[in-house]
């Protein structure tokens, strides 16, 4: 694969400002992550449910707290007019759990199945986006491979350097596994609950623990490991020729 400078950029096809594949990916995760504050928006909405559902046992008031805390952080990028995307995101996703947990109690659930519920949306994510991005691992066109297409100008490009490849497939690796994880863990837990294989108020507090654990400290680690392979090599963005 070519860097840059060897070959001549087009108007359509400007040669990017990052110079290697990890200057790149690292410039793309952090705008797609939103950095430290827009993990944080959309990890402290879900926070806040777990705790007080956790301690104080009442589905409704966490649910309020949790989408008051997104309303305050919406309104906060709204005076600032910066992105409201990570805020939208976790009300998104709390809306979506409210929703599912609604739906349990209107079919005569206890307080336990309608919490058991609100976790629903989030292992189905979860497991769709793991097995979206391992099955790309699988057919050898690693989804990151697209984020450098995306920068370099075309986008399937990328794919006939195999040094690129495999960077590529090592990053979607630690981009699946915090979903492969979660899903790995909490599933069994909650078809234990669903299944009366626990009581629903076990199934629940352990649910709330592993979301607590495996949410936002997990995606911090596992994008550590990713700075850490971005930062052992330097392969060159190839731009197309005019």
């Amino acid at each position: 694969m070519a860097a840059p400078s060897e070959q001549a950029a087009s108007p359509s096809h400007p040669v990017p400002s990052e110079q290697t594949v990890e200057e790149v990916v690292r410039k793309q995760l952090g705008d797609a992550l939103g950095g430290v504050r827009g993990m944080l928006e959309a990890a402290v909405p879900t926070i806040a449910f777990t705790v007080l559902f956790l301690t104080l046992h009442d589905l409704r008031l966490a649910i309020t707290v949790s989408l008051a805390a997104a309303g305050v952080l919406l309104a906060v990028r709204l005076v600032q007019r910066s992105s409201v995307q990570f805020v939208l995101n976790a009300l998104f996703g709390i809306g979506i759990g409210a929703l599912f947990a609604w739906r349990a109690a209107r079919g005569g659930g206890d307080e336990g199945e309608q919490a058991l519920a609100y976790f629903l949306p989030g292992l189905i994510y979860n497991a769709a986006y793991a097995t979206l991005m391992v099955l790309t691992i699988v057919v050898r066109w690693p989804l990151v491979g697209f984020i450098v297409g995306s920068v370099a100008g075309d986008p399937t490009a990328w794919h006939a350097d195999r040094s690129v490849v495999r960077l590529c497939t090592k990053l979607t690796w630690l981009l699946a596994l915090p979903c492969v994880l979660r899903v790995a863990v909490q599933a069994p837990v909650y078809l234990a609950g669903t299944n009366g294989w626990w009581s629903t108020g076990s199934a629940v507090a352990a649910l709330g623990v592993a979301k607590l654990v495996m949410g936002w400290p997990l995606q911090v680690a596992c994008l550590a490991g990713m700075v850490w392979v971005l930062t052992r090599n330097r392969t060159p963005v190839a731009t197309p020729a005019p």
